[in-house]
């Protein structure tokens, strides 16, 4: 999107071949390039006399894939304008999208202009120019867009099992390998599973709108290939009040079940309805429309075969302590059309093993996390919801169900709670579920040991703002910053480990991790205590309503040290960071999922593994290689030999 240059006429655009060059000479005369550069796109106000902005959805420099399904919409703003024209490869937009029709409203009278094409395709592999021109008062405005689209070569893969631990960034899996794992004399005792992967890249994570991502956005990027803004997926973000209206994006698991009759699934121990799995399947602007989520996975365009994790009142009505869309029992839906539906571990273990079709939702919110669930069980914390099954299990029954389908399956994994422990600060609990998540891999290497044309994809979403930052060893009259050990003093942390399972055997040890934050609440920190039950770092402060200040209980017996906030006094918990997230990969087609790559490449890495291509009958591309351009890392060889040459 950018405040558009007034062009002299609408006739000055009459070719393919003018059009990028009308613009540069407006530039040359209205505003340097430099500045436009420098400004995002918005020249001077004495350039121009009506401040006209033009967006174009997709956004510049998206790729597409050939033949999946996208809304394509134009907004004009900053005026209602008498007439906007549009061109694809100079080709107008109604010839282009033949067989659809534009819808033009004004969503804002006066003040705007839309055209939108509806579930539209492109055929042919290659660049596409997208000109806008909006014609105001008798002058012309013109802004130009580049869409690529790709088209997929052969794919080696039949099965894709996405693993996200959210908000797991390299200090958090730097924690997880040294309390699960150990480390002596400066070597690790052991790896986790997800260190012993093929291919290991580095994923950069900002949306559209902004340079810190959230769960939304980041998992709509992995799930469709295209960048959308915080609190969206599956969607480009439309100046409508309504947040189930823009414009739509096709995502994998839709092209799994149109193209190849694949088997699909979700697994998280958050809400099944939040906003990583969400993305996977729903289309909303507004990611706190859960009921809404859960109502549209029972629709057949992309209603998984698997659904398992919490979040139950979403699918259930009133009368059962439910929320759900216009009272509807989904629960009782969803078993109507052939699930098998489990509530607890022990209601898992006894579903068919016959059964292909499962609901699984095992609490009315988040799932407790593994320290609380396994390792305390305080009925304080889980209340009624005592007998919840893990990671590992959920995965390894997912499998067990979606492989029975002869076309293959794509599973997406999600350890939900990581990112809820690291907001409030509670790394013990954090590392811990990503311990879990660890553990949940292992299933999925087992299984690809037996079968492996199964591509497996470990990444995070986002990162936190944790770090190691020494060893933290109390001694009397020490604690917090005082006691924390750096350089030579940060000896190796005391945990034990002779249960055999992943975990230490207690988290509390003589010496553990000093961990840190760069962004953070008001808040006490001792450095050692691992809370009862899960504790946030703030409260609002009754002085002065929405602000917040450390919460007390929170230094026990008065020894928590107070430490300065680093965010808005509005803010009452840790928050997410712009950091770059780790991608690790396994199996046929790891080798996309190498280098430097931006958080769309990973659904461009999935396609292209299992060579899905919307325009062959059978959905299986038989092309020899990527035409139409390239995606992923341009200096990684491994990826190198699938694409054609320019």
């Amino acid at each position: 999107m950018s405040q558009s240059v007034p062009a002299p006429t609408p006739s000055s655009f009459n070719s393919g071949s003018t059009r990028g060059f009308a613009r540069r000479a407006v530039l040359g005369t209205a505003v340097t390039a430099s500045a436009i550069v420098a400004t995002h796109g918005v020249p001077e106000a004495s350039a121009q006399s009506v401040p006209v902005v033009i967006k174009a959805l997709p956004i510049d420099r998206t790729n597409i894939l050939a033949g999946s399904r996208f809304d394509f919409r134009v907004e004009v703003a900053g005026a209602q304008p008498d007439r906007v024209e549009i061109t694809l490869n100079g080709q107008d937009a109604d010839i282009f999208f033949r067989g659809t029709n534009a819808i033009r409203t004004n969503e804002v009278t006066g003040k705007s202009g839309e055209v939108t094409y509806r579930n539209v395709t492109i055929a042919n592999a290659g660049p596409v120019s997208v000109q806008i021109i909006a014609t105001v008062a008798g002058r012309a405005y013109v802004d130009t867009f580049t869409w690529t689209v790709l088209r997929m070569g052969a794919g080696q893969a039949r099965n894709v099992i996405l693993f996200i631990s959210d908000g797991m960034g390299y200090p958090t899996i730097t924690a997880t390998r040294i309390v699960s794992r150990g480390i002596t004399e400066g070597k690790y005792d052991g790896f986790l599973n997800m260190d012993r992967m093929e291919y290991r890249g580095t994923v950069t994570t900002s949306g559209y709108d902004a340079l810190v991502t959230d769960s939304a956005n980041s998992a709509s990027a992995y799930a469709t290939g295209h960048k959308s803004v915080v609190n969206a997926m599956g969607v480009y973000e439309d100046n409508t009040k309504d947040p189930t209206d823009d414009p739509q994006v096709e995502n994998i698991i839709e092209l799994a079940k149109r193209t190849r009759r694949m088997a699909t699934g979700l697994v998280s121990t958050a809400d099944i309805t939040d906003a990583t799995p969400a993305a996977f399947a729903a289309h909303t602007r507004r990611r706190s429309e859960q009921a809404f989520v859960a109502s549209t996975y029972l629709e057949d365009r992309h209603r998984p075969d698997v659904l398992m994790g919490g979040g139950s009142r979403w699918f259930l009505p009133k009368a059962q302590q439910g929320a759900s869309t216009d009272d509807r029992d989904l629960v009782a839906e969803f078993r109507a059309a052939g699930y098998a539906v489990a509530a607890t571990r022990t209601e898992l273990r006894a579903t068919p093993g016959s059964a292909t079709k499962l609901l699984g939702l095992f609490h009315t919110g988040n799932m407790s996390v593994w320290y609380d669930r396994e390792e305390t069980k305080n009925p304080n914390v889980l209340g009624k919801f005592t007998d919840q099954p893990s990671l590992p299990e959920m995965t390894g029954r997912a499998i067990d169900a979606l492989s029975k389908n002869p076309n293959g399956f794509f599973l997406m994994v999600e350890a939900g709670l990581v990112d809820k422990q690291l907001h409030p600060m509670d790394w013990v609990r954090a590392v811990y579920d990503n311990i879990e998540f660890d553990n949940a891999i292992g299933v999925a290497r087992r299984f690809q040991e037996k079968n492996p044309d199964t591509l497996i994809i470990v990444t995070a979403d986002h990162s936190h703002a944790m770090s190691i930052t020494g060893t933290y060893t109390p001694y009397e009259g020490k604690l917090g910053p005082d006691a924390v050990g750096t350089y030579a003093e940060s000896v190796f942390p005391t945990f034990t480990r002779k249960r055999g399972d992943g975990f230490p055997d207690s988290p509390m040890t003589k010496t553990t991790l000093a961990v840190g934050w760069a962004n953070h609440p008001e808040y006490y920190d001792d450095g050692t205590t691992v809370w009862a039950e899960p504790l946030g770092p703030s409260i609002e402060d009754p002085r002065v309503k929405g602000t917040y200040i450390g919460d007390p209980k929170r230094a026990p017996s008065g020894k928590g040290v107070l430490m300065p906030r680093t965010v808005p006094a509005s803010g009452n918990s840790e928050t997410h960071t712009a950091d770059d997230v780790p991608v690790m990969a396994s199996g046929p087609g790891s080798e996309f999922f190498n280098g430097l790559v931006d958080n769309t490449d990973l659904f461009w890495g999935i396609v292209a593994s299992l060579g899905i291509d919307p325009l062959s009958p059978n959905g299986r591309s038989p092309m020899g290689k990527i035409t139409g351009g390239r995606f992923g890392d341009p200096a990684n060889p491994a990826s190198r030999p699938h694409f054609a040459k320019p």
